[in-house]
Formats: structure tokens, sequence, C-alpha cells
């Protein structure tokens, strides 16, 4: 009697010692869950926490305000207005002579080159399509505000400092000394960025907008939606309500499932063997990025259609049937608006994927560099990821900001279509 209560208090005392220590691992598998979670969360936040920090000042730009003189025997000598004589004028020297009037003491040669640096190259620009707009503006004197310089720019919002040698540096110290005489003149101002998002690529920073690629990219999704939408619904439609099961049906599935494996760059080369290449079709246009992109977007689409189809009960089904609908009616009718939800939902994610997709798209021509805002699909265009990659790779120290500036945008789009699928996920869903 006394080894059977000796045997069971041993048997209770190595069951409780097991369940301890399944406990202590249940802790520890939680601990490293959340360890692991929250280091996750850590870097995304310094990740965001460098794009931030450093592209929001590329939505501040600094202007200088400048009398300038809008003579007749300078800008347009034999009085015509017309169009082609006012484009002959030689506007930066214009703007030059506005800026020695504020700086007689800048003399020089070099003088001259460098306070004429203070304003951005595209003045010249400003003043054209001014007088363009308006050619009774000749022989008059207009308060004018005009971008200031890249680089004086980036100093003016701390990026260059100024208590370095001027040898490492690229604003000297004479120009630092014409700015300062600028604001304490009120001359000088930050404004927000506008033209940041209404204007295309340009070579120079201060002139740089993502408008152009922003037109490319909504141009490249519509050709992708109109293509990979109806193609990958009726082959999930197709696959799942209507082909019978066997080997040829089980090898499209494999396909489908490794396609959406393949990395994106395979599809470039397709769409540059096949294309360009073969068809002929225009390089750098929406439209054949667009059929690139809707031939990497249909593999995830159809996964997605093929699971919402799946998620309707057979009940429906049946029920239709026994009411005396035909099975085409049944699925137009019944089980497809039923799986709409989660279409759109599988739809709206995969081209998300599309919009954050470079490596395809620089396989047929989109890295080049375009300065106007594309009209059609067949215009020669980028897309945002594009620029990104365009301007991460420009020397000048202006393009460091935008390139973080575009990648801001960017994110809010894929949020935004991200935050959309979940809520047509919320607002539609059925619980069966």
């Amino acid at each position: 009697m006394t080894d059977l209560i000796s045997g069971r208090v041993l048997t209770d005392a190595v069951t409780q010692q097991r369940l301890s220590g399944r406990h202590r691992a249940e802790r520890r598998f939680k601990f490293y869950g959340l360890a692991a979670i929250f280091a996750a969360l850590g870097v995304l936040a310094v990740l965001l926490f460098t794009i931030v920090g450093t592209g929001y000042s590329a939505f501040q730009q600094t202007y200088i305000q400048l009398d300038v003189e809008l003579l007749e025997d300078v800008i347009d000598p034999r009085g015509t207005r017309l169009e082609s004589d006012l484009r002959q004028a030689n506007y930066g020297a214009v703007v030059r002579t506005a800026l020695i009037k504020i700086f007689p003491e800048a003399s020089g040669r070099r003088d001259r080159r460098e306070v004429s640096r203070l304003i951005s190259s595209g003045a010249d620009i400003r003043l054209l399509n001014m007088l363009l707009e308006d050619p009774s503006l000749v022989g008059t004197t207009q308060t004018i505000w005009f971008k200031a310089s890249a680089d004086l720019d980036s100093f003016m919002k701390g990026q260059i400092p100024r208590h370095v040698p001027e040898d490492e540096r690229k604003v000297g110290d004479k120009q630092i000394a014409w700015i300062d005489h600028l604001s304490d003149m009120g001359l000088v101002e930050k404004r927000f960025n506008f033209d940041f998002f209404t204007t295309a690529d340009s070579r120079e920073p201060e002139q740089a907008g993502i408008l152009g690629a922003v037109v490319g990219s909504l141009l490249t999704l519509i050709v992708t939606l109109v293509l990979s939408f109806p193609i990958a619904v009726a082959t999930a439609v197709y696959l799942e309500e209507v082909a019978p099961k066997n080997r040829l049906t089980d090898l499209i599935e494999v396909n489908i499932n490794n396609l959406a494996a393949v990395p994106s760059i395979v599809f470039g080369l397709l769409a540059l063997a096949v294309f360009l290449n073969f068809f002929g079709l225009p390089r750098s246009a929406p439209l054949v990025g667009g059929m690139v992109l809707a031939l990497m977007t249909l593999p995830t689409i159809i996964i997605a259609s093929r699971a919402a189809l799946k998620a309707v009960p057979p009940s429906i089904r049946e029920a239709a049937i026994a009411m005396g609908a035909s099975p085409v009616q049944t699925v137009l009718h019944h089980v497809l608006p039923l799986a709409m939800p989660g279409i759109l939902t599988g739809t709206i994610i995969g081209m998300a994927q599309a919009l954050g997709e470079t490596a395809p798209l620089l396989m047929i021509g989109m890295v080049a560099f375009i300065v106007d805002v594309p009209g059609s699909f067949t215009d020669p265009s980028t897309v945002l990821p594009v620029q990104v990659f365009l301007w991460a790779d420009a020397p000048e120290r202006g393009f460091v900001e935008r390139t973080s500036a575009a990648i801001m945008v960017l994110l809010a789009f894929l949020i935004a279509m991200n935050m959309l699928a979940v809520l047509l996920r919320r607002r539609f869903e059925r619980r069966w």
C-alpha cells in the first residue's frame, strides 16, 4: 500500500514537472513571437523615419524675389511681339541683370557667374512662358518670385552646413553672404512645392516633379486592369466551375501556381522578346508596360478568384439548379456575384503589386528620361518605381530628398490600395 501511494506521488510529481516545462515552453514561444513582432515593427519604424526624415523637405522650395526689367530692346528689339522673336531673347541675361542690381559688387566675370547660380536655371523658361501668355509685359518691370538653385535650396534647408571649409561645400562664402543679404531684405521665402506634383522630370532637382510618373503609372495600371481582370476571372470560373478534373486541368493549375512564383524580371525578358522585338510595339509605352504587368498579375488574381469561388457554399449552386437555372446561369447570376468581393480584393492586391514593380519595366525601356507628361497609352513614359530608381542614381544632392519624397507618394498609393481591399472585404464579405 505504501509502495502504491509512493508511486502515485512520484507520477503526480513527474506530471506536474512536465506540465510546468510545457507552460514555460509556451511562455517562451509567446515571448519569441512578440519579440519578432516588435523587432519587425522597429525595423519598419526606422525605415519610415529615414524615408520621411530625408524626403519631407522636398515638399518645400526656396524662392527669391527679383524686380525684373523686361526691356524691349533686349527681349523684342523689332517690336513684333511674335512668339518666334520672344523665344530668341536671352532671358538668362535679364535675370542676371536683376541680380547684379542688388549686388553691384559682383562685377567680375566669376562673380557674375556665381551670383547667377543663386537662381534656378529654369528661370529663363519661367520668363519666356510668362511673356508668351501676355506679350504686353514687354517693356515693363515685374516683381517675380524665382526658384532658388538646388544647391542654395539645400543650404537654406540646412542640408549643406554653413560652418565648414568653403572647399567642402557647393555653396561659396560669397553666395552665403548674398543669400543672407537677400534674407535680411525679406526677398527669400520657403513655400510649399506644388511643382513637385504638377511637373514632370527634369535634369535640375528644383525643377523635377512626379506628375509624368504618376500619369504613366495610371495609364499602365489601366492597361493592366483591362487585360488581367476579365482573363483572370474567366480562367478561375472555368477551372473551378466548368473544367473536368483530369491531368490537363491539374497541369494548368500547377503552371498557374508556378507562374505566381516566377521572378518579375523573367516577365520583362518575355516582353522584350515578344512584344518589342517580335510584334514591334512602341518601347517605353504604358501599353507595353501594362501588358507585361498583366502577365505578371494574372496568377495572383486567378488564385484569389478561385479561392473566392470555393468559399461560396455548394448549397447556393444546388438551390439555383433546383430552381431551374442552367449551370451557366448558376455561375453568372449566383456564384460569381457572391464571390465578387473576394475577387475584387485579390485584384486590388495584385494591382498594388504591379504598381510597385520595377524590374520588368526596365527591360522594356521605361527607364528613359521623360520630360513630358504622357497623353496616351503609346506615348513614352515612366512610372513611379522607375522614377525613384532614376533619381536614386542621380549624383545631385537635391535628388536625394526627391527620391525619398517619391517613395512616400508611392507608399501612400500602396497603403491606400491595400486599405481599399480591406474595406471591400469587410463591407461585402459574407460568412457562411
